[in-house]
């Protein structure tokens, strides 16, 4: 996977080198404006290029992970659509797209778990994103209470909670 690496803010904000910590001491990881992204010209800079272009399924969404930035525990498994990535690339923090609901949210606006993102990584083809982040509040991550999304195994063919 490539990484996207952080970007310097719009000039108006700029600071001194690549990172930043605005008002709130929250790090941009770039700056996408308006909700649209570029579309690659070929498979060779979709593949290897340094541009973000990223591809949206035909819902428009694309499928994020986020792992735990310290201890690399996978978390969850969200979708974006083109706002809550950009959101997400401009605040530093995680947004995503809720099917289920249709709407946009940030996550841990009304948990506590926000999730200040670390690192972007973005897949060979560009339809999968990964962040890495460091979760506030109690640490956790799923709504059912547990700090993984991903708290069951399959034994036997049944579902056994293992946190």
């Amino acid at each position: 996977m490539a990484t996207l690496y952080r970007s310097a803010p719009p000039p108006a904000t700029r600071s001194a080198g690549p990172e930043f910590a605005p008002a709130g001491g929250r790090r941009h990881i770039g700056a996408m404006r308006p909700n649209t992204f570029p579309t690659a010209p070929d498979t060779l800079a979709l593949e290897r290029g340094a541009v973000l272009a990223p591809r949206f399924n035909v819902e428009g969404l694309i499928a994020a992970v986020a792992t735990d930035a310290r201890s690399g525990e996978v978390l969850m498994l969200a979708w974006m659509n083109a706002e809550a990535l950009r959101l997400t690339l401009e605040t530093g923090e995680a947004h995503y797209y809720s099917r289920s609901r249709q709407t946009l949210w940030k996550k841990g606006e009304t948990s506590g778990q926000v999730q200040a993102v670390e690192e972007i990584r973005i897949d060979c083809d560009q339809d999968a994103v990964w962040l890495k982040v460091v979760p506030g509040g109690d640490g956790g991550a799923c709504h059912v209470g547990f700090r993984s999304c991903f708290y069951r195994v399959v034994e036997n063919g049944a579902l056994v909670e293992r946190p």
